[in-house]
């Protein structure tokens, strides 16, 4: 009777590989979740402006077509604009509370490391948010129904800004 001595497993060389596959797979998922995350940060930031606006023509029609003096403002990383006028109503300082913690940091208004840039008149306002996913760019929404991605070297300076009289660029 003849016993073949038969070794059963794998080899180091072999276990190293494969975990240098899987390692590389990794990677490249993360890799892939990372701009989807940027991509859904986004999206937030869209919807929630989107929500401002429909808010803010609530508040208006509340308060006699009025809504609100506020000085262009800017807001650090998950604050809200302001608290007078529509930037008070708590629908519309949550909307932009979360906005701003979505968002890439800029400078808005002269001001470095803001998140998001807004304010209001009587009879107008508007609000932009820097994007995650494109550095460049923010998102802007005002009160004459402008709905839009706009150049962040618009909204960098205070004159450039009042310029626009409470309106996107």
């Amino acid at each position: 009777m003849t016993f073949n001595n038969i070794q059963r497993g794998f080899t180091l060389i072999e276990l190293l590989v494969v975990i240098a596959i899987i390692g590389i797979l990794a990677g490249i998922v993360l890799v892939a979740l990372g701009g989807a995350r940027s991509k859904g940060s986004d999206a937030g930031i869209q919807g929630n402006l989107d929500a401002i606006r429909t808010q803010a023509e609530v508040y208006a029609n509340d308060n006699l077509n009025n809504y609100g003096v506020q000085a262009i403002t800017t807001a650090a990383f998950g604050n809200s604009c302001g608290s007078v006028g529509m930037w008070g109503n708590p629908t519309i300082a949550a909307a932009t509370k979360t906005a701003a913690s979505n968002a890439s940091l800029a400078q808005l208004n002269g001001t470095p490391n803001s998140a998001a840039v807004c304010g209001s008149t009587n009879g107008a306002w508007f609000i932009a948010v820097p994007l995650k996913s494109d550095t460049a760019n923010a998102w802007c929404t005002d009160s004459v129904g402008k709905v839009e991605k706009v150049l962040l070297t618009a909204l960098s300076s205070a004159a450039q800004i009042s310029a626009l009289n409470y309106a996107c660029p």
